[in-house]
């Protein structure tokens, strides 16, 4: 069995193993028309309960042989132009590159003697993109941050340290510290009505109240700063403490910014941590002309940027920004056969994560090859095929636009001739759930102000006119389909 063991004697084994599986990638793109096959889950379901995993197939080729019918087959396409459904993009060449130095040594970042080199490419990614935010450091703070498996990680460790650096001022009920149990029970975070669920799901991993979590009603699709100030000012009076005010930078549905600079005013002006939640909108950093949609952010206390969204990076790769990295004190534990308290400095001691990837090395290879401009462009690239695509939308008289893209996201619905808005409204789970099991175009659907509606989520700079004319007509081909039956049942009801 050693010889499926990487090391210098198998060396030829493993780039044999490598082309092998570039040669599948290869097969996957070359042979896929459409986003997704149109098997079905009874089907796929069982091609997997056949597979008895008590018996190995004892061959490389035999494996990738069975994985290609059981996943390569059927994996959802991310690359391919009719997908536009979720924050999923595509991804840079030297960013797979990475994926396979990184893989095959398989680097472990949580202390310098297993990480060392790694370690220092880490940090020194970790001080560009705190640069990029350029914080507020009124008191000389020194920013730090630390790479995660995604936003809603991120989204935890920036709230578990705002929890802990709210509970370790004095109680606003005295002087004294108090009883954590009991001021626990009465810390709030504010945010708004579009927030990740991360947020709310953070708030219970932290042992917060049922109702801690306070979600204001925006201006548009943005927190209201003055609706902020008065929320603040009313958890203070009724006695509870507000642990962090998170901002959105993208919301996931509508791509929308809040006014960071105000809101950053507003949470200074009451002393609340302020977590920008920029897991979207982060690559606005490097955006050759939209940096601008992210002023204020330099405001935050903490920043959760992901770099597996609008970077081009695979997954998983985000990262953490504190304005003060002494507040990684909060996360830090120390073992004596892993961090003693008298060694050296590891990422360990700011991380949740003990073992952790090298996946920084995606984003410092992408950087280094297309270069912050480039990745921007790719971006911003992307945000011009979804105005685009509004437009388009916005013209038709069987399409109503919901909302005017803010980012790369574009909101609709389907409004076949002779459907009324009620009508319109039903056919939006039936068209998104079509396209999805003939596998031909993939969408996403959701609800605003209390109306579904399709969403296509566009991240691909490549995009091309003829591609979004074909999901729109399989969106146009699907709703007028479904509204005519729709109209024969309503049909046969009456005369029934």
């Amino acid at each position: 069995m050693n010889e499926h063991l990487l090391s210098q004697r198998t060396r030829k084994d493993h780039a044999a193993a490598v082309a092998a599986a570039a040669a599948e990638v290869g097969r996957f793109l070359d042979g896929r028309t459409t986003p997704r096959s149109p098997a079905s889950p009874a089907h796929l379901a069982s091609l997997t309960e056949a597979v008895d995993l008590s018996t190995p197939l004892g061959a490389l080729d035999k494996a990738l042989l069975e994985v290609r019918g059981l996943y390569l087959d059927h994996a959802v396409g991310y690359h391919h132009p009719r997908y536009l459904s979720h924050l999923n993009c595509p991804i840079t060449i030297p960013s797979l590159a990475a994926e396979t130095l990184a893989t095959s040594v398989n680097t472990a970042v949580e202390t310098w003697d297993q990480g060392t080199s790694a370690c220092l490419i880490e940090q020194k990614l970790i001080d560009w993109v705190a640069d990029l935010i350029d914080f507020d450091r009124p008191d000389r703070l020194t920013p730090d941050g630390v790479f995660t498996t995604g936003g809603s990680q991120s989204n935890l460790q920036a709230l578990f340290t705002a929890r802990e650096d709210r509970l370790s001022r004095p109680d606003p009920r005295g002087t004294a510290p108090g009883d954590r149990g009991r001021r626990l029970s009465r810390l709030r975070i504010v945010t708004g009505e579009h927030a990740h669920l991360s947020v709310v799901k953070s708030a219970r991993l932290l042992g917060l109240a049922p109702d801690a979590v306070i979600t204001l009603p925006g201006e548009g699709d943005r927190m209201d700063p003055a609706t902020l100030d008065r929320a603040l000012s009313s958890v203070a009076d009724a006695g509870d403490e507000v642990a962090a005010v998170v901002a959105l930078a993208g919301t996931t549905d509508h791509g929308a910014i809040d006014p960071l600079r105000a809101v950053g005013e507003v949470c200074r002006r009451h002393d609340v941590w302020l977590h920008v939640d920029a897991a979207y909108g982060g690559g606005l950093l490097v955006s050759p002309t939209r940096r601008d949609l992210l002023d204020g952010i330099g405001s935050a206390d903490s920043v959760t940027v992901d770099f597996h969204k609008t970077f081009f990076l695979p997954v998983a790769a985000s990262a953490l920004l504190l304005r003060d990295g002494s507040g990684f004190r909060h996360s830090t534990v120390s073992a004596d056969y892993l961090n003693p308290a008298d060694g050296d400095d590891h990422a360990v001691d700011k991380s949740l994560q003990t073992t952790r990837r090298f996946d920084a090395l995606k984003l410092w290879m992408t950087l280094r090859v297309l270069g912050a401009d480039g990745i921007g462009r790719m971006l911003d690239d992307a945000i011009d095929v979804a105005r685009r695509i509004g437009r388009t939308i916005d013209s038709a008289d069987d399409f109503e636009l919901v909302r005017r893209p803010a980012l790369s996201t574009v909101l609709f619905r389907p409004r076949p001739e002779g459907c009324d808005a009620d009508e319109s409204d039903a056919l939006v789970r039936p068209v998104r759930d079509a396209l999805f099991a003939e596998g031909r175009s993939v969408v996403a659907a959701t609800v605003v102000d209390g109306r579904p509606c399709l969403k296509f989520t566009v991240l691909d700079p490549e995009l091309s006119d003829h591609d979004v004319t074909a999901v729109l007509a399989d969106v146009r081909e699907a709703a007028r389909y479904l509204a005519d039956g729709m109209r024969q049942a309503t049909s046969a009801g009456v005369l029934s």
